[in-house]
């Protein structure tokens, strides 16, 4: 399947017709579900053990199914409104904190298209001042694939993110080199180090020297190191020994809804 050619997305994807006023009427029916993965700090009070959490969207169908990302993102990006989507979360994500969480910030990931975006950083001000949020309650992640290939956006967008009361995540960060051009510019909060180079930190030392290095930046800069992928215990262990700060992973926390987090 060509993913370029209309007639695949349109009938290769849940079978919609017309996929485009679908994801429409499911955004206006708010027919999205929002459930998050704690991340966990390595250190600090028990009371802050989960100080932040990653935020994952999901489309319900009938008889209580929910599509993963990747049936309906497609979709979406195809038609350009990968923009709404992501409009969509902020405001729900700053509705569930107004409301009253365990969990301090949200991490939302942000799409290609709405870097691009320039009234997006605008809606996202707008929404925090209304809700009276103390800043960096909403933090983005922006994929490194983006910092690399669209630079000049990702660095306009995360200026004027900053501007806005939002906070900056680089997600994936390592995956493809570890470089620290990126970070000069765009000036993140946290980097979320690939996965790839957390999953092999104890059996590889090119693994285990990119985290020394990204660690050593880290240190240098006062950013935040989050490593990814987390499953298991002993790399969980090694981690905490290196310093590292915040782990995320299946082996520490599974998805959950969000509201299972509201406080009572």
């Amino acid at each position: 399947m060509d993913p370029n050619q209309p007639g695949d997305i349109d009938e290769g994807l849940a079978g919609f017709s017309d996929p485009a006023a679908r994801l429409r009427q499911a955004l206006e029916a708010n027919e999205f579900s929002l459930f998050c993965q704690p991340i966990l700090a390595l250190s600090g009070p028990d009371r802050d053990r989960y100080p932040m959490a990653e935020v994952l969207v999901r489309l319900r169908e009938e008889e209580a199914a929910m599509l993963p990302p990747g049936d309906f993102f497609p979709m979406f990006e195809h038609y350009g409104m990968m923009p709404e989507l992501d409009r969509w979360v902020v405001r729900n994500v700053v509705h569930s904190l107004k409301a009253g969480s365990r969990i301090r910030s949200f991490t939302l990931n942000v799409s290609a298209q709405t870097l691009e975006e320039t009234t997006f950083p605008i809606f996202v001000g707008t929404e925090i001042a209304k809700s009276g949020l103390p800043e960096k309650s909403v933090l983005f992640e922006i994929d490194e694939s983006d910092t690399l290939d669209r630079l000049q956006a990702a660095s306009r967008f995360a200026a004027a993110i900053k501007a806005n009361g939002g906070g900056l995540l680089i997600d994936g960060f390592g995956r493809r080199s570890v470089s620290f051009a990126a970070l000069e510019k765009l000036d993140p909060d946290y980097v979320k180090v690939d996965g790839g180079i957390v999953r092999k930190l104890l059996k590889s030392a090119v693994a285990a020297g990119k985290m020394t290095a990204i660690l050593r930046v880290a240190e240098a800069t006062g950013m935040g190191v989050v490593a990814e992928c987390v499953e298991e215990q002993d790399i969980l262990a090694r981690l905490k020994a290196l310093g590292v700060g915040f782990a995320q992973g299946f082996g520490i926390y599974q998805p959950q809804p969000i509201e299972s987090f509201q406080k009572t």
